[in-house]
This record gives structure tokens, sequence and C-alpha cells, in this order.
């Protein structure tokens, strides 16, 4: 199976937080996290429709500007996600600098600011130098961000502040056998993703997918109805799951938050920034230690675990929290 989402965690294990995930076979890219994503190419950042930021402590955070930078002139929107108060963080660092030059740049920030009960908007508009628009209220639900293909959830984290983890979950994962593909004379080529679109939009079984070949200069050579298609060339099954969990502390509220929200998930990224020895300074600064991330891990049933976000006591021996956590999830 070819997993639709490809990630990486950047700057690991001691630097800011940030994962980047971007959708195979897609021009779309979504970041968890906005620490420093200077080491992502322009050409990377430039694929990114959507960011999802714990909290907006600096390390969190400082990334923002940077993504506004490389995307100032392009034609399109930005989707923030983030915690109680981000529509006033954004509108702050907009306001830090001066937009005379932008009148004819289109693009536009559209901040969701996830609250206990409800989703408050807020649109930040390039050509009209960012000023701030009307906020808008809509009820919370279970789905933050969603598409035919997958889906974004979230849960609230205690830090001391609120720090929301997040999911991101294939609906259903759609392979294709290209042995199958080649008896029935079909060629490869972009109308596959149509294809896949169409079964993850649910269309009828009727629907008729049109098979175009390139060489043929985009010409359609066939239509098929959807259903021959999905009998005799794909394999549906369990849609990949990725959960991302940034700073929290070592609470019982939290343990069996993360639990329930990182279920049999494929991957968890966790955060596990101290050595169970200095449980208690952990406790202090809000965080977990690399004992409760495997813990976490073990006990949620994940199939990997990726721990990251190490504090700079440990330079000398990052290995000692990787041990430790593997050590407690594969018990």
């Amino acid at each position: 199976m070819t997993p639709i989402f490809e990630y990486k965690l950047l700057n690991q294990p001691f630097g800011d937080p940030a994962l980047y995930v971007r959708l195979a076979n897609e021009k779309k890219a979504l970041l968890f996290d906005l620490g420093d994503i200077s080491v992502l190419s322009p050409g990377e950042l430039n694929k990114v429709t959507h960011a999802f930021v714990s909290h907006t402590h600096m390390d969190h955070f400082v990334g923002f500007d940077h993504l506004v930078r490389l995307n100032l002139s392009r034609n399109k929107t930005l989707h923030l996600f983030g915690p109680e108060g981000i529509i006033e963080n954004v509108k702050g660092k907009l306001k830090g600098y001066t937009w005379d030059l932008v009148s004819g740049y289109s693009f536009i920030i559209d901040v969701s600011e996830i609250n206990s009960n409800c989703i408050k908007q807020g649109r930040f508009i390039c050509n009209e130098k960012f000023k701030a628009g009307k906020i808008s209220e809509h009820p919370l639900t279970a789905e933050i961000d969603s598409t035919p293909c997958y889906t974004v959830c979230t849960a609230p984290l205690d830090h001391r502040i609120v720090s929301l983890s997040y999911s991101i979950e294939e609906r259903f994962h759609i392979n294709i056998n290209k042995d199958k593909l080649m008896k029935l004379g079909l060629p490869c080529g972009k109308w596959l993703n149509d294809f896949k679109d169409a079964v993850w939009r649910g269309e009828s079984d009727d629907f008729m997918v049109s098979i175009i070949e390139k060489e043929s200069g985009g010409r359609v050579i066939e239509q098929v109805p959807l259903i021959k298609l999905k009998d005799e060339i794909a394999t549906i099954s369990k849609g990949q799951k990725i959960v991302y969990v940034s700073d929290c502390r070592g609470t019982e509220s939290n343990f069996e938050k993360i639990i329930s929200f990182a279920k049999n998930a494929d991957l968890l990224f966790c955060e596990a920034s101290f050595l169970d020895r200095d449980r208690e300074k952990a406790s202090e600064r809000g965080h977990l230690t690399a004992k409760q991330a495997g813990f976490l891990a073990h006990e949620a049933g994940v199939k990997e675990l990726r721990v990251f976000h190490f504090s700079p006591r440990y330079e000398g021996s990052p290995e000692k929290l990787y041990q430790e956590a593997e050590q407690e999830f594969k018990k």
C-alpha cells in the first residue's frame, strides 16, 4: 500500500516543532505547528494550504511570518487553525508590518479559532492591507477540516494554557493494482486520481470515468463505469491515521484524552521533552517525559511512535530519550 500522506518532522529533535505533511500526487501540503520552517524550500512551502497550530508560544508560531512572506504574491488562501486567541495573535503579527505595496495581491488568510463550544473565523485580505474583517461564529464539530479524502480533528490539552493536538485521517485508502490495470490495457496517468476522487466523493456505480492517455494529447480514449474500475483495479482498505501531540502536561486528564484521541493510529508524533528522572521539572514546565510518551503510545495501541521536542539539557545524549520512550512503548 502506497501511503497518501508523505510526512517529515522538521528540526528534530531539539529544534522548533513543525510537521510537514504532503498529499501524494497532489500539489498540496499541510503544516502542524509553525516553529522554524526555514528548512523547507520555497516550493515546499508554496504547497502549504493549511496550517494547524497547537498554541502560540514562540517556538510553535515563529514560522508564520516566513510562510506569509513566501506566499504573499500568490493567488491563494492560507487556512490557519489554532486555539482561542489566535485571531488576535494573527492580527497583531500582521499589524507589525507596513502594507503599502500589496494592492495587486490576492493572497488571503482565513483563521479558524477553536474554542470550547464554537469555532470563530476571521479573514485577512492582503490587498486590503490585511485589515481585520468581521468575525463569524460556527458550531464546533468533531471534524475541524475535511475533504472527500481525509478529515482533521482536534483535542484540547492542558499545557497550563490550551494546547491543541491534531489528527489527520484518510477516510479509506484506495490502492491501484498496476498488473490488473495493464491486463485491461488501461494507461497510468492523472485519470487515476480523478477515479479515486470519484470514489472518495461517493459517486454512484454508474458514474462514468474518462480514461485519458497522455500520449494522445489528453484525448479521452474510453469511458468506464465507476463500479467496473472499483471491482477490477482497486483495493479499498482502512485509511492512514496520523496524530500530532505537542506540548502538554503529564496529567491523568491529558493521558485519557491522548489515549482516546490516538487510538489505533498508524503513527503518533508525541513530544518527549524530559527523561523520567526529571519528571518534576517536566511537570513544572508543562511537558511530557519520554517514558510518558511511550506509555501513551502503548496504551493507545499505535503502530509507530516518533518522539520530538527534546529539552536542550539532553543535547549530549538524545539517545536516552529515544531509548526511554521506545522501552515503554514496546513493553
